[in-house]
């Protein structure tokens, strides 16, 4: 597996996992930390999608290099 691939491949599922966080508390799903400003804010679920799209894009990439 060269590098760049590798490289994707792991930044891609960060991305992905982070954007899910990001989506879990913005709707109150996951609301962890209690004092977190982004539980319950829905411009935070938009960010949080944008996040997880970005971030499937990057293992889609990764898998075809």
């Amino acid at each position: 597996m060269s590098p760049l691939k590798s490289t994707l491949l792991i930044a891609g599922c960060l991305t992905l996992l982070l954007g899910l966080l990001f989506i879990g508390q913005g709707t109150g799903y996951f609301p962890y930390p209690k004092s977190s400003f982004m539980i319950s804010q829905l411009p935070w679920v938009h960010r949080g999608a944008a996040l997880a799209l970005a971030g499937l894009i990057a293992i889609v990439i990764s898998r075809k290099l």
